[in-house]
């Protein structure tokens, strides 16, 4: 049988939910985070055909926003 797989840290684009990353995949699992939509399962015979590979470069994580701490004002 061959293997459907993709590996870890491949860029897909996928036909509904776009541009995203193999986070892990097998025989019958694969898990993709998606730019847009967050991280999917799919089974991997069933999506495979909606899948296809991307030569882009990953996203940069994006960091939690911060708030700056405000000192209370004197009077």
């Amino acid at each position: 049988m061959a293997s459907n797989t993709f590996s870890q840290g491949t860029q897909v684009e996928h036909l509904k939910f776009g541009l995203g990353s193999v986070i892990s995949s097998s025989e019958e699992r694969i898990v993709i985070k998606f730019d847009d939509h967050g991280e999917k399962k799919f089974v991997t015979n069933m999506v495979i055909g909606s899948l296809k590979k991307s030569d882009r470069q990953p996203p940069a994580e994006k960091k939690g926003a911060r708030r700056k701490k405000v000192a209370p004002a004197s009077a």
